[in-house]
């Protein structure tokens, strides 16, 4: 049936490109993409607890349509009201009462704290007004006074991965408001002794913690602690804010980046666009579903919703309706909140077409690449899915880095004694010019990691053998089972002085070569001070003293975060260990002269064989593209179970500093001569400036 539309904004259609509540001096217009809808209803709530709506308004097509677009303009508005939306269909798979979060909806207003259910009990129907989130109107007027971004370079990066509520929420924290974006704001301090550039935030988008408690009795009592089931993708967590959750949220979060871009220290959000929180077939219905469930999905009625993410529901993000809306919400940060950069959780499922094919060019990553306003933002992409797409060298955008999990893999292999590991650890050393060869970004390409979120903590790493998942309640099903790790002797804590000593020394030796490889490092929060999760190497789902940073120091813990901040101090003062330049990209001869593999006893090193080995580092200007010569860099890596003996090289025009040392006893350097026999299962760095003059 035809119709001809009218307008409530004078035939002024630019506002139909601006979605979700935009105040209009006392009013507010609403606006909101649907298909295929017959009439649309607006209800707007003076406060989240209250059960009936204020006021309601109706749509007709007629008045308040244009194409998919549904706008009307509402006065008396008033910023702090709440908002949800009813979608009218002659013929629709979910209820007329159904109710719909604005996708848009700059802030979300729930529960009134972490972990509580006051808004929805258990049997409820999800659809009654206190127990659907809503949408909130917000008027910010934060002042960002002279905030610039703090534009760090990415091969002087050093990433520090964090959870907004763990870091501040267990005892110890000491700070006043722990758990909260405010909390973490207190913490600044401690992030600047660390010398981290950038602060990778796990998902801060609005989610729901307590969906296990909604929509699985038998595991009520967990909550979804990581935060990767987006309810809203332009709101920040309101349960994160100490300050209120029905609006004051964006504020306070705004107020944390202005307060980290101050320390000289930029954000990065850990983002997740590959799926929602409405999950698969007969999972809940918030927004997308109803909206138009297959153009925000990829659905088809024969087979339901496909599952490239392993969550129930895969995004389909090169659909163009998605896809803007995507390029919105990442423009939202950008602007709104001045985010640096974000990291793409499962990036490979923005690379797949409408059918799940993977698209050698998608359209999604070249718009992101081209966009005037995210162009100089930081992308970070999480190149697999769980479908078995894999692009870790291969992601399709020179600009992107890469979460580099063939890095992690070989790192954790070599020094838990694998065999036959040293090619591969070498490579991957040397930032992995296999993967990222001839790329613009050298070696900066690569994300370097041995820990991250997900899977064993650094401490866990060399204290289990085995994952110990029984507290998720999935019969230990869940989590990797290939880590790469050891246990040192013993599975778990231990009182065993000798174990102790050999997994703190093992620690260091994996943050120090961490620190000295080529690429960006990042560590996930607490591993600079051994936290561990008791060999839970997926805790997902565990909102406690598991998953929260320990703040207690004993001797190992301040002997390692010692050493953490060592290593940092010396990645930045030796510009032989911050070059980000790849072995060949200026041919073999040069290659030559940035650098040499040193084998043991004075020999070249045994590729197949050996587990030991010596990498010396030039730090001739000509060869990292200074202009003044800077200190070589000599590492002696011995991941064996025997002590190595190596010669030093050139000590007729080099005088060998000891410079970090993970054995308990450095060499004094009166008595270091022209050899250094490493013990087992250790790591020894030297530094000298050459003289020049006296050597070729």
């Amino acid at each position: 049936m035809k119709h001809t539309p009218t307008y409530l904004y004078a035939g002024n259609l630019a506002p139909l490109h601006s979605f979700g509540p935009k105040r209009i001096g006392e009013g507010c217009r609403f606006t909101i993409w649907c298909r295929d809808a017959d009439t649309l209803d607006l209800y707007l709530f003076e406060s989240n607890t209250d059960l009936r709506p204020l006021r309601s308004v109706h749509l007709n097509p007629d008045d308040h349509r244009f194409g998919d677009v549904w706008s009307v303009e509402v006065p008396g508005v008033k910023a702090g009201w709440c908002y949800v939306w009813r979608v009218n269909r002659a013929e629709s798979d979910f209820p007329d009462n159904q109710y719909v979060l604005d996708p848009y909806a700059p802030a979300v207003s729930g529960a009134p704290g972490w972990g509580q259910t006051l808004i929805r009990q258990p049997g409820e129907p999800y659809h009654t007004g206190k127990a659907f989130p809503k949408g909130v109107i917000v008027d910010s007027e934060f002042d960002w006074g002279k905030d610039r971004p703090p534009a760090i370079a990415w091969e002087d990066m050093v990433v520090y991965e964090l959870h907004v509520r763990g870091f501040t929420a267990g005892p110890g924290s000491d700070v006043e408001e722990p758990g909260t974006y405010a909390g973490l704001m207190e913490k600044i301090p401690y992030l600047k002794s660390l010398g981290v550039t950038s602060i990778e935030l796990l998902p801060i988008y609005e989610f729901d913690e307590m969906e296990y408690y909604h929509h699985n009795e038998t595991r009520s009592q967990l909550r979804n602690y990581w935060g990767y089931s987006t309810q809203s993708f332009f709101a920040p967590m309101s349960r994160y804010a100490a300050s209120g959750t029905n609006g004051e949220q964006v504020n306070e979060f705004k107020a944390l980046v202005k307060a980290l871009h101050a320390a000289g220290m930029e954000v990065i959000l850990d983002v997740v666009y590959n799926h929602t929180s409405e999950g698969g077939d007969g999972g809940a219905a918030l927004h997308f579903k109803v909206l138009g469930q297959d153009v925000y999905y990829m659905h088809d009625p024969e087979h339901g919703h496909q599952n490239y993410s392993g969550c129930g529901n895969t995004v389909n993000c090169n659909h163009p309706v998605v896809r803007n809306f995507i390029i919105d919400s990442l423009r939202h940060w950008v602007t709104e909140y001045h985010i640096d950069g974000f990291r793409f959780d499962l990036a490979t499922i923005l690379c797949r077409g409408r059918d799940g094919e993977r698209m050698d060019a998608p359209p999604l990553i070249e718009q992101i690449d081209e966009d005037p306003i995210l162009r100089d933002i930081k992308m970070i992409a999480e190149a697999w899915d769980a479908a078995g797409g894999y692009q870790v060298g291969s992601f399709p955008s020179p600009r992107w880095a890469e979460w580099n999990g063939k890095y992690r893999d070989e790192i954790r292999r070599f020094w838990s004694g694998e065999p036959g590991r040293l090619p591969t650890f070498a490579t991957r050393v040397l930032g992995s010019e296999d993967l990222y060869s001839l790329q613009p970004m050298g070696a900066c390409k690569s994300l370097n990691f041995i820990c991250c979120h997900d899977g064993f903590t650094l401490r866990d790493l060399v204290s289990y053998r085995k994952k110990h998942n029984a507290a998720n309640l999935e019969q230990n099903r869940d989590g990797e089972n290939h880590n790469h790790s050891t246990n040192c002797g013993v599975e778990g804590e231990t009182r065993d002085s000798e174990v102790n000593a050999l997994r703190l020394r093992m620690q260091k030796n994996l943050l120090a070569t961490l620190m000295i490889s080529r690429g960006i490092p990042m560590i996930p929060a607490g591993d600079e001070r051994g936290r561990t999760q008791r060999g839970n190497n997926n805790a997902y789902c565990q909102d406690n003293e598991l998953s929260w940073l320990d703040w207690g120091m004993d001797e190992d813990r301040k002997q390692l975060l010692g050493f953490f901040k060592k290593m940092r101090l010396l990645r930045q003062a030796l510009p032989a260990l911050h070059f980000s330049g790849l072995i060949h990209d200026q041919g073999p001869e040069m290659a030559a002269k940035r650098l040499r593999w040193i084998g043991q006893d004075n020999r070249e090193p045994d590729w197949p064989h050996d587990q030991a080995v010596g990498l010396l580092l030039s730090g001739r200007a000509e060869h990292l593209g200074r202009t003044e010569d800077a200190e070589d860099v000599l590492i002696l890596f011995n991941a064996s179970d025997k002590a190595v003996k190596f010669q030093l090289p050139d000590t007729e025009h080099c005088k060998w500093k000891m410079r970090a040392y993970t054995t308990a006893r450095r060499v004094h350097r009166s008595t270091l001569g022209t050899s250094m026999i490493t013990k087992p299962h250790s790591l020894v760095l030297f530094s000298a400036l050459r003289n020049v003059r006296d050597s070729s």
